[in-house]
Protein backbone atom coordinates (compact mmCIF):
# COMPACT_ATOMS: atom_id res chain seq x y z
CA UNK A 1 0.00 0.00 0.00
CA UNK A 2 1.20 3.44 -0.83
CA UNK A 3 1.04 6.14 1.80
CA UNK A 4 -0.69 9.34 0.88
CA UNK A 5 1.50 12.36 1.00
CA UNK A 6 0.28 14.98 3.42
CA UNK A 7 -1.14 18.02 1.71
CA UNK A 8 1.04 21.06 1.82
CA UNK A 9 -0.44 23.83 3.84
CA UNK A 10 -0.42 27.25 2.33
CA UNK A 11 1.99 29.53 4.07
CA UNK A 12 0.64 32.75 5.40
CA UNK A 13 2.81 35.74 6.06
CA UNK A 14 4.22 35.46 9.56
CA UNK A 15 2.63 37.80 12.02
CA UNK A 16 -0.18 38.85 9.64
CA UNK A 17 -2.93 37.57 11.96
CA UNK A 18 -1.21 39.12 14.94
CA UNK A 19 -0.81 42.48 13.22
CA UNK A 20 -4.46 42.48 12.16
CA UNK A 21 -5.54 41.65 15.69
CA UNK A 22 -3.35 44.43 17.10
CA UNK A 23 -4.72 46.87 14.55
CA UNK A 24 -8.28 45.92 15.50
CA UNK A 25 -7.61 46.41 19.19
CA UNK A 26 -5.87 49.72 18.48
CA UNK A 27 -8.99 51.06 16.81
CA UNK A 28 -11.15 49.68 19.63
CA UNK A 29 -8.92 51.41 22.20
CA UNK A 30 -9.05 54.67 20.22
CA UNK A 31 -12.84 54.48 20.06
CA UNK A 32 -13.05 53.73 23.78
CA UNK A 33 -10.81 56.70 24.57
CA UNK A 34 -12.96 59.01 22.43
CA UNK A 35 -16.12 57.65 24.07
CA UNK A 36 -14.58 58.18 27.51
CA UNK A 37 -13.77 61.81 26.69
CA UNK A 38 -17.31 62.42 25.42
CA UNK A 39 -18.83 60.70 28.46
CA UNK A 40 -16.62 62.72 30.78
CA UNK A 41 -17.73 65.92 29.05
CA UNK A 42 -21.43 65.11 29.49
CA UNK A 43 -21.53 63.25 32.80
CA UNK A 44 -18.80 65.08 34.72
CA UNK A 45 -18.90 68.82 35.34
CA UNK A 46 -15.91 69.35 33.04
CA UNK A 47 -17.49 72.30 31.29
CA UNK A 48 -18.28 73.95 34.63
CA UNK A 49 -14.70 73.30 35.82
CA UNK A 50 -13.24 74.79 32.65
CA UNK A 51 -15.50 77.82 32.91
CA UNK A 52 -14.45 78.28 36.54
CA UNK A 53 -10.77 78.04 35.56
CA UNK A 54 -11.39 80.41 32.67
CA UNK A 55 -12.96 82.94 35.04
CA UNK A 56 -9.87 82.84 37.25
CA UNK A 57 -7.21 83.07 34.52
CA UNK A 58 -9.10 85.36 32.13
CA UNK A 59 -7.70 88.55 33.62
CA UNK A 60 -4.22 87.17 34.26
CA UNK A 61 -2.96 87.30 30.70
CA UNK A 62 0.22 85.30 30.20
CA UNK A 63 0.34 84.44 33.91
CA UNK A 64 -2.83 82.37 33.49
CA UNK A 65 -1.10 80.22 30.90
CA UNK A 66 1.92 79.82 33.16
CA UNK A 67 -0.24 78.68 36.09
CA UNK A 68 -2.10 76.21 33.88
CA UNK A 69 1.24 74.91 32.62
CA UNK A 70 2.52 74.40 36.17
CA UNK A 71 -0.65 72.48 37.04
CA UNK A 72 -0.12 70.39 33.92
CA UNK A 73 3.46 69.54 34.91
CA UNK A 74 2.34 68.54 38.41
CA UNK A 75 -0.43 66.32 37.04
CA UNK A 76 1.99 64.53 34.69
CA UNK A 77 4.49 63.91 37.49
CA UNK A 78 1.66 62.40 39.58
CA UNK A 79 0.77 60.10 36.65
CA UNK A 80 -2.58 61.81 36.06
CA UNK A 81 -3.70 61.18 32.44
CA UNK A 82 -3.09 64.40 30.53
CA UNK A 83 -5.64 63.95 27.72
CA UNK A 84 -8.43 65.90 29.44
CA UNK A 85 -6.03 68.66 30.49
CA UNK A 86 -4.74 68.91 26.92
CA UNK A 87 -8.27 69.16 25.54
CA UNK A 88 -8.98 71.73 28.26
CA UNK A 89 -6.02 73.83 27.16
CA UNK A 90 -7.42 73.96 23.64
CA UNK A 91 -10.80 74.95 25.04
CA UNK A 92 -9.39 77.69 27.26
CA UNK A 93 -6.60 79.14 25.13
CA UNK A 94 -7.51 78.17 21.57
CA UNK A 95 -5.43 75.98 19.27
CA UNK A 96 -2.34 78.18 19.04
CA UNK A 97 -2.46 79.24 22.69
CA UNK A 98 -3.18 75.70 23.85
CA UNK A 99 -0.15 74.37 21.99
CA UNK A 100 1.98 77.18 23.43
CA UNK A 101 0.94 76.08 26.94
CA UNK A 102 0.79 72.29 26.67
CA UNK A 103 3.80 71.44 24.48
CA UNK A 104 6.42 73.15 26.69
CA UNK A 105 4.67 71.93 29.86
CA UNK A 106 4.64 68.32 28.68
CA UNK A 107 8.31 68.62 27.69
CA UNK A 108 9.23 69.99 31.12
CA UNK A 109 7.26 67.20 32.82
CA UNK A 110 9.03 64.60 30.68
CA UNK A 111 12.41 66.09 31.59
CA UNK A 112 11.71 66.20 35.33
CA UNK A 113 10.34 62.64 35.45
CA UNK A 114 13.36 61.39 33.49
CA UNK A 115 15.79 63.08 35.91
CA UNK A 116 13.87 61.88 38.98
CA UNK A 117 13.99 58.29 37.75
CA UNK A 118 17.67 58.47 36.86
CA UNK A 119 19.04 60.25 39.93
CA UNK A 120 16.47 60.31 42.75
CA UNK A 121 13.98 57.43 42.68
CA UNK A 122 15.83 54.93 40.49
CA UNK A 123 15.36 51.90 42.75
CA UNK A 124 11.62 52.45 43.05
CA UNK A 125 11.16 52.87 39.29
CA UNK A 126 13.34 49.81 38.64
CA UNK A 127 11.09 47.69 40.85
CA UNK A 128 8.13 48.67 38.72
CA UNK A 129 10.04 48.18 35.46
CA UNK A 130 10.83 44.57 36.39
CA UNK A 131 7.08 43.89 36.46
CA UNK A 132 6.56 45.60 33.10
CA UNK A 133 7.04 42.96 30.42
CA UNK A 134 7.61 45.32 27.51
CA UNK A 135 10.24 47.43 29.23
CA UNK A 136 13.14 45.01 28.62
CA UNK A 137 12.44 44.99 24.87
CA UNK A 138 12.02 48.77 24.87
CA UNK A 139 15.29 49.22 26.75
CA UNK A 140 17.14 47.01 24.25
CA UNK A 141 15.62 48.83 21.29
CA UNK A 142 16.61 52.23 22.69
CA UNK A 143 20.14 50.99 23.34
CA UNK A 144 20.43 50.09 19.64
CA UNK A 145 18.49 52.93 18.02
CA UNK A 146 18.86 55.77 20.54
CA UNK A 147 16.73 58.89 20.08
CA UNK A 148 15.09 57.55 16.91
CA UNK A 149 13.42 54.75 18.86
CA UNK A 150 12.28 57.19 21.56
CA UNK A 151 10.71 59.40 18.88
CA UNK A 152 8.94 56.40 17.35
CA UNK A 153 7.69 55.30 20.75
CA UNK A 154 6.34 58.79 21.36
CA UNK A 155 4.48 58.62 18.04
CA UNK A 156 3.12 55.20 18.99
CA UNK A 157 3.32 54.92 22.78
CA UNK A 158 3.81 51.44 24.26
CA UNK A 159 3.03 52.74 27.75
CA UNK A 160 1.19 55.90 28.87
CA UNK A 161 3.11 59.15 28.38
CA UNK A 162 3.45 60.09 32.07
CA UNK A 163 4.66 56.63 33.10
CA UNK A 164 7.03 56.24 30.17
CA UNK A 165 8.83 59.44 31.20
CA UNK A 166 10.02 57.68 34.36
CA UNK A 167 10.86 54.43 32.57
CA UNK A 168 13.03 56.19 29.98
CA UNK A 169 15.16 57.49 32.87
CA UNK A 170 16.35 53.90 33.40
CA UNK A 171 17.63 53.51 29.83
CA UNK A 172 21.08 54.50 28.57
CA UNK A 173 19.90 57.33 26.34
CA UNK A 174 21.37 60.77 27.02
CA UNK A 175 19.21 63.55 28.44
CA UNK A 176 19.46 65.94 25.46
CA UNK A 177 18.62 63.33 22.77
CA UNK A 178 15.75 62.10 24.95
CA UNK A 179 14.22 65.56 25.29
CA UNK A 180 14.63 66.35 21.59
CA UNK A 181 12.99 63.05 20.57
CA UNK A 182 10.20 63.51 23.11
CA UNK A 183 9.38 67.05 22.01
CA UNK A 184 9.25 65.93 18.37
CA UNK A 185 7.41 62.66 18.91
CA UNK A 186 4.54 63.98 21.02
CA UNK A 187 3.61 66.81 18.59
CA UNK A 188 0.93 64.96 16.54
CA UNK A 189 -0.96 63.58 19.54
CA UNK A 190 -0.74 66.85 21.46
CA UNK A 191 -2.02 68.85 18.50
CA UNK A 192 -4.94 66.44 18.04
CA UNK A 193 -6.17 66.84 21.63
CA UNK A 194 -5.65 70.61 21.62
CA UNK A 195 -7.51 70.84 18.31
CA UNK A 196 -10.42 68.88 19.81
CA UNK A 197 -10.63 71.38 22.66
CA UNK A 198 -10.47 74.36 20.34
CA UNK A 199 -13.07 72.82 18.03
CA UNK A 200 -15.39 72.16 20.96
CA UNK A 201 -15.17 75.79 21.98
CA UNK A 202 -15.96 76.92 18.43
CA UNK A 203 -19.00 74.64 18.22
CA UNK A 204 -20.34 76.20 21.40
CA UNK A 205 -20.27 79.59 19.66
CA UNK A 206 -23.23 78.40 17.59
CA UNK A 207 -24.37 80.72 14.82
CA UNK A 208 -21.58 83.24 15.22
CA UNK A 209 -19.66 81.65 12.35
CA UNK A 210 -20.43 80.96 8.72
CA UNK A 211 -20.93 77.58 7.05
CA UNK A 212 -17.44 77.86 5.55
CA UNK A 213 -15.98 78.23 9.03
CA UNK A 214 -17.63 74.98 10.17
CA UNK A 215 -16.57 73.21 6.97
CA UNK A 216 -12.95 74.26 7.42
CA UNK A 217 -13.07 73.32 11.10
CA UNK A 218 -14.43 69.85 10.31
CA UNK A 219 -11.92 69.37 7.49
CA UNK A 220 -9.07 70.41 9.78
CA UNK A 221 -10.22 67.99 12.46
CA UNK A 222 -10.48 65.09 9.99
CA UNK A 223 -7.06 65.92 8.55
CA UNK A 224 -5.54 66.06 12.04
CA UNK A 225 -7.02 62.69 13.02
CA UNK A 226 -5.94 61.10 9.72
CA UNK A 227 -2.40 62.46 10.05
CA UNK A 228 -2.13 61.24 13.65
CA UNK A 229 -3.35 57.75 12.74
CA UNK A 230 -1.00 57.60 9.74
CA UNK A 231 2.04 58.67 11.76
CA UNK A 232 1.15 56.13 14.46
CA UNK A 233 0.92 53.32 11.90
CA UNK A 234 4.25 54.24 10.30
CA UNK A 235 5.88 54.36 13.74
CA UNK A 236 4.50 50.92 14.64
CA UNK A 237 5.80 49.39 11.40
CA UNK A 238 9.27 50.81 11.96
CA UNK A 239 9.30 49.60 15.56
CA UNK A 240 8.33 46.07 14.45
CA UNK A 241 11.16 46.10 11.89
CA UNK A 242 13.68 47.12 14.55
CA UNK A 243 12.49 44.37 16.88
CA UNK A 244 12.72 41.79 14.11
CA UNK A 245 16.22 42.91 13.11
Amino acid sequence: MTQKKPKKQKKTPSGSDGSRSKSKWTWIAAGAAAAALIAAWYFLPLKAWLEAIEGRIDGMGALGGVLFGLAYVGAELLLVPGAILTVGAGYLFGIAGGMAVVWPSATVAAALAFLLARYVARERVERYARRHRKFAATDAAIEQGGWKVVALLRFSPVVPFALSNYLYGLTKIGFVPYIAATALGMLPGTFLYVYLGGAGRSFEAGGKHSVWHWALLAAGLLATVAATVYVTRVAKKKLHRRKAA
